[in-house]
């Protein structure tokens, strides 16, 4: 079976995964879900975390893989998967953004924020005056984030969210048609989404074609609301790949 790594998105930690973790171990793969650097168990002051933070924290557990991985990531943190995508495309067997930021070269999240104008995201979220994090109102969380979650999910979420890092989200990425491009992209999208919705979603995957695009009925957090559909998909893309990406060429870094 396949080796699978999971990124949280914004303001969440390697927890938002739980229910989805143990689905996709019992269908037989190994899972990782690592804390990015300044959320869950890695909480630490947010001013001084980048991009670079992110990808210095999971590069190392690409570069220990005996073959590639699967990688997931949802929301924000497709912002980590496509620098890895760069850094390491060799590593990465299959790159799945779960209604996830997906940017072209030179782009910021920010850059493209006039196209999410339908979404209740950028409205409810405010920011730090130095601008070392953003956070959502906490008024807004269930809306927002968690329309379809039960009650049991959205304490848990109201307990644990925590300010996201703000530079990553200012830094542009650096993608190239030879390393990023050349990595096989999996879009899901979450057609029922409040915060990256569906607009936003298909704007950013027919900007960046994907090598396979699926849709799940759920709200933006849908390894709560939906864990089954979400491990089992997950799960068939990694088995359809066969835990080894295309024999496709990869300029040197």
């Amino acid at each position: 079976m396949s080796s699978i790594l999971l990124i949280h998105g914004s303001w969440h930690g390697a927890w938002c995964w739980h229910k989805v973790m143990p689905r996709l171990v019992a269908m037989g793969h190994d899972v990782l879900a690592p804390d990015l650097p300044g959320h869950g168990r890695a909480l630490s002051a947010p001013g001084g975390i980048t991009l670079q933070s992110y990808i210095d924290a999971l590069a190392p557990i690409l570069a220990a893989a005996r073959e590639p991985l699967t990688v997931v990531a949802h929301s924000r943190g497709g912002l980590v998967l496509s620098a890895l995508a760069e850094l390491m495309p060799e590593k990465i067997a299959s790159a799945i953004y779960l209604a996830a930021v997906l940017l072209r070269d030179g782009e910021t999240v920010f850059d493209i924020a006039h196209h999410a104008d339908d979404s209740l995201l950028l409205p409810n979220m405010f920011a730090a005056e130095d601008r070392s994090w953003d956070m959502l109102r906490e008024d807004a969380f269930d809306e927002v984030l968690y329309a379809d979650c039960s009650a049991e999910d959205r304490a848990l979420c109201h307990l644990l969210l925590t300010p996201e890092p703000l530079a990553p989200s200012l830094s542009p990425l650096s993608l190239s048609a030879a390393r990023f491009g050349a990595t096989y992209k999996v879009y899901i999208e979450l057609t029922e989404d409040r915060a990256v919705t569906p607009k936003w979603q298909r704007y950013m995957h027919q900007a960046v074609p994907c090598d396979e695009v699926h849709a799940i009925a759920a709200s933006h957090s849908a390894y709560f609301s939906k864990p089954d559909e979400v491990a089992h998909l997950i799960a068939a893309i990694a088995r359809s790949r066969g835990g080894a990406r295309d024999t496709h060429e990869v300029a040197p870094h």
